[in-house]
């Protein structure tokens, strides 16, 4: 790929300008307001031990993952399995990747969505007016054997050690599926079953120092169009998210993982439970990693909610689609609405 493309990287518009772009500043009215933020912890989403999900106190951590996702729809897990090298080795990769040199990283680039692997930055520069403050790798993972030899090769050690967290953070998107179903009285293999051959993708995105924050987002606030989150992110703030109509910073905790349910939950749940808004601020300061993993449904599993979820008291909130189809709605929508699940109400429900 020539590194003649329309759209730079962020490091080198950072290099030619002391400001934000006009590329990147956002309208008046859709800035984020960097002082109303709640950072008291006391008003921070749940932390989880997972320690006794697969113990004897298992329903009182599957009851605090089914009210967490009822109520908040993020949470933070500790002892959640994935060995501390693993993780470290992780953000390690991702920042050696990020600090290559451009021309280097730039053999990544496309900005075709369809690539399962691809190196971008904002959302989607093909139809996006105002760009994010975001460089990102996008890499499918899932199944790993179809994937893994298209990952970049530099660093060294990237194909190894990424593998290995893919194949880990895996294990724990089940275990916490597993969970949920049974938070809302369904069989333990219920989710996963309904997401018919699975699909797994992670995005490591790389938030350089911005010289005017108050301007511009990492991302504006959305919901994920997937069915589970995993977060690991470095120890520098950047994700908030909306709680009572106020925005509540998401603290890095040391050895924890963030999850959030996606719109897929949110359908399969029959609306019980909530996908929720959430965005990224950046700073002045420091550069922040992230590495969300993606836990999908197959792009041909059919998304609809157990029969039992379907009553007098809770009629069927989503017609019938397809993952495909609903990915496809929110791509071509991008971050320009909060949720496209609106869209798959039946007409009487719609809110438009």
């Amino acid at each position: 790929m020539s590194p003649a493309i329309a759209k730079p990287l962020l490091s080198d518009l950072v290099a030619q300008s002391p400001q934000v772009p006009l590329s990147h500043v956002r309208p008046v009215g859709d800035r984020p307001d960097l002082v109303n933020v709640d950072h008291d912890s006391g008003s921070g989403i749940p932390l989880i031990d997972l320690k006794q999900l697969d113990g004897p106190d298992r329903r009182k951590v599957v009851e605090a993952i089914g009210s967490a996702c009822e109520t908040d729809g993020f949470f933070m897990v500790r002892n959640h399995g994935i060995p501390e090298a693993v993780v470290e080795g992780m953000l390690r990769v991702s920042r050696e990747f990020f600090h290559l040199p451009e021309s280097e990283r730039l053999k990544c680039y496309s900005d075709d969505p369809k690539k399962a692997i691809r190196l971008s930055t904002s959302f989607n520069v093909r139809t996006e007016k105002v760009s994010n403050w975001r460089d990102f790798l996008r890499l499918h993972c899932f199944p790993l054997e179809n994937f893994v030899d298209q990952w970049p090769s530099n660093p060294a050690s990237f194909r190894q050690v990424v593998s290995t967290y893919s194949t880990e953070a895996r294990v724990l998107a089940l275990r916490l599926l597993e969970a949920i179903s049974e938070s809302l009285g369904l069989e333990r293999g219920h989710m996963v079953a309904a997401m018919g051959r699975q699909a797994q993708h992670m995005a490591v995105n790389y938030y350089p120092p911005c010289p005017q924050p108050e301007l511009t987002y990492g991302l504006p606030g959305h919901k994920d169009p997937n069915a589970v989150t995993l977060l690991l992110q470095d120890g520098v703030s950047g994700l908030q998210v909306q709680r009572n109509g106020r925005w509540v910073a998401v603290n890095p905790v040391p050895d924890a993982l963030v999850i959030n349910i996606g719109d897929q939950i949110q359908a399969l749940s029959n609306d019980r439970y909530k996908s929720v808004l959430h965005r990224v601020i950046v700073n002045s300061e420091s550069e922040r990693i992230s590495v969300p993993t993606f836990y999908c449904p197959s792009p041909d599993a059919v998304i609809e909610p157990a029969d039992a979820l379907v009553d007098g008291d809770h009629r069927l909130a989503y017609r019938p689609f397809t993952y495909q189809a609903y990915y496809d709605e929110f791509w071509n929508m991008g971050l320009q609405s909060a949720s496209c699940l609106d869209r798959f109400r039946p007409i009487d429900q719609r809110a438009d």
